[in-house]
């Protein structure tokens, strides 16, 4: 990626809705990679689905107390 691309998206990523929509997606990801580790028992992914819900976690908090 550009440095201008990476840029934006590090702005957009500090807004409310980027913490709202970083967090939406950290938390989906979080939930398949949870479904994926009950059926199959593999440590990594729930290493994985931990973390995920950890950066979803830090983004709605984030998000609640983020002044305009």
């Amino acid at each position: 990626m550009h440095v201008a691309a990476v840029k934006t998206i590090d702005t957009f990523h500090k807004t409310r809705l980027g913490y709202l929509v970083f967090g939406l997606v950290e938390l989906g990801l979080a939930y398949i990679f949870a479904s994926l580790a009950i059926n199959s028992g593999d440590l990594w992914q729930w290493v994985l689905a931990i973390i995920l819900f950890v950066g979803f976690l830090q983004n709605f908090v984030r998000m609640a107390v983020h002044k305009k």
